[in-house]
């Protein structure tokens, strides 16, 4: 199987809040976007199905769901326990090249952001923050990067530079008035506050790069995001 062999395939991770699934929908779309990218072929409905058995087995338990197909056409899902985050992450720069043929995908093939993230703890940091050899912003491994900028205004890179168009992501801008394009690191080392955005992390505040602190307070936008995030939670798993 080449899932194993070559990291082909394509994967998703969603957070179940009490047993109930977070964006089931919006998650299953882009599972059949990525594999319609890389011609993998994919029986969304059989997905599915799967998803919905095993949310049976969770009970009213806060949870990962990991749903992962691969090139020979296993589907792969577990329940996993949520990751421990703490309140905010402090970011290493590492250079990084997008692939382009990969843009969009949640392919299994991760290797070089794991590498990444080891790279930025080597440096003394949590978590590593992408950037391109000429200097732009792209994202962390497994997360999206906002800023506030110098002016005031709440930044994220756009996908067309490569970076993953994170569910997460979509509810901030939706809930947010974001400022998406292309921006150079120091942009972000000049933020008046900066924040991750991820299906496990929710919003976590970022409180350096490259050792240049970030604040974390009063941080209002940071506040924001995280306010919006919490609603969308509620508003489609009924709780509160």
């Amino acid at each position: 199987d080449d899932g194993l062999f070559r990291g082909d395939g394509v994967f998703e991770v969603l957070r179940c809040y009490r047993g109930r699934p977070f964006a089931l929908t919006a998650h299953l779309a882009r599972l059949e976007a990525s594999a319609g990218a890389i011609d993998l072929e994919l029986d969304l409905s059989l997905v599915e199905a799967d998803a919905q058995a095993l949310l049976g087995s969770v009970g009213r338990a806060d949870c990962l769901m990991r749903i992962v197909v691969t090139r020979a056409g296993r589907r792969v899902l577990s329940i996993e326990t949520l990751p421990a985050h703490s309140p905010s992450v402090s970011l290493a720069t590492v250079a990084y090249s997008p692939t382009l043929i990969l843009d969009g995908v949640k392919s299994l093939s991760y290797a070089a952001n794991m590498q990444a993230t080891r790279i930025a703890k080597k440096a003394g940091a949590d978590e590593a923050l992408l950037v391109t050899a000429d200097g732009l912003v792209l994202e962390a491994p497994t997360s999206t990067l906002f800023w506030v900028s110098r002016e005031g205004s709440l930044r994220t890179t756009e996908t067309a530079a490569g970076v993953l168009d994170s569910i997460t992501r979509r509810y901030v801008i939706a809930g947010c008035d974001v400022e998406t394009g292309r921006f150079g690191v120091d942009d972000v080392f000049g933020a008046r506050e900066a924040f991750l955005a991820s299906t496990t992390r929710e919003i976590q505040a970022v409180d350096s790069i490259d050792n240049r602190a970030i604040p974390t307070g009063p941080a209002p936008r940071t506040r924001e995001a995280a306010e919006v995030v919490t609603a969308a939670v509620e508003r489609e798993t009924g709780h509160e």
